[in-house]
């Protein structure tokens, strides 16, 4: 009895021994366990500076743990985002900005958290319209883009004196044409792949969702191309006649669509 307590202590004693000298490892590998909150806050900007971000994210995580409760806890959760949405992780920057708005709904930052939102979804949006001449974009929608203007919209609604707003609203105009542009782009697939009726439905919501746009001319163009093919002479003619009335010098009622191999989204 006396002999199995012993070897109970002595396997109690090594396993305290193993932690004390792990724990003393930890503390050995993490310098930042000595570091003050600042001095955290500090290396992780310069590690985000010199492209690290990796080891930035890390150091801003550890610091808003340690700040928690505190302005600098919340800075270090908007620039984490900005890290990752610098280091192309558009997922993990969107999630870190949602959940910085759920906890801090009335956070002194959160017109820039929302325009940094709009900037992650822009982006990505932008990044897939240069691939548009490789891809079948009637198999794509616009989620990013329309993410986006959410976002923008929001902002200069609920912040209207925010120095992010005026660039939001420029923004604000480029996405609704590229949206209005996408549709138009759809139509004309649908158009010149002989799916008319298809066509006609995509130029009406350009119609209908984006009135104002440049892209407007186009959608009543594929209107009445699409109705004079179907032989809805009537709603053809409508057509006709309204663009030449609001578009009197058409390039598309005289040349008609562009050429192949110009970029839908190249409005210049």
């Amino acid at each position: 009895m006396l002999r199995a307590k012993l070897s109970t202590l002595r396997l109690a004693c090594a396993v305290g021994t193993l932690a004390l000298v792990a724990g003393c490892s930890t503390l050995k590998d993490d310098p930042t366990t000595q570091w003050s909150n600042e001095k955290l806050y500090a290396e992780a900007r310069d590690e985000a500076s010199n492209n690290a971000f990796d080891k930035a994210i890390s150091y801003f995580e550890k610091l808003e743990g340690r700040a928690a409760g505190t302005p600098l806890a919340q800075q270090a959760q908007l620039e984490k985002a900005f890290t990752q949405f610098k280091s192309n992780e558009p997922a993990q920057a969107l999630a870190t900005l949602d959940r910085f708005m759920r906890l801090h709904p009335a956070s002194p930052a959160y017109d820039y958290a929302l325009y940094l939102k709009s900037l992650v979804n822009f982006n990505e949006n932008v990044g897939l319209l240069a691939l548009v001449g490789r891809q079948d974009l009637s198999e794509r929608d616009q989620k990013a883009a329309k993410e986006s203007f959410e976002a923008l919209k929001e902002l200069v609604d609920r912040f209207p004196n925010s120095k992010y707003a005026p660039d939001a609203k420029a923004r604000m105009a480029y996405i609704v044409n590229s949206l209005a542009q996408y549709e138009i782009h759809v139509a004309r697939y649908y158009f010149s792949r002989g799916a008319h009726v298809a066509a006609i439905s995509r130029a009406q919501q350009a119609l209908v969702d984006y009135e104002g746009s440049p892209a407007q001319e186009e959608a009543l163009y594929i209107l009445y191309r699409a109705y004079d093919a179907l032989g809805m002479k009537d709603l053809a003619s409508d057509s006709r006649r309204i663009l030449q009335k609001n578009y009197p010098n058409s390039d598309l009622m005289r040349s008609g669509f562009q050429k192949e191999g110009s970029p839908w989204w190249k409005l210049w």
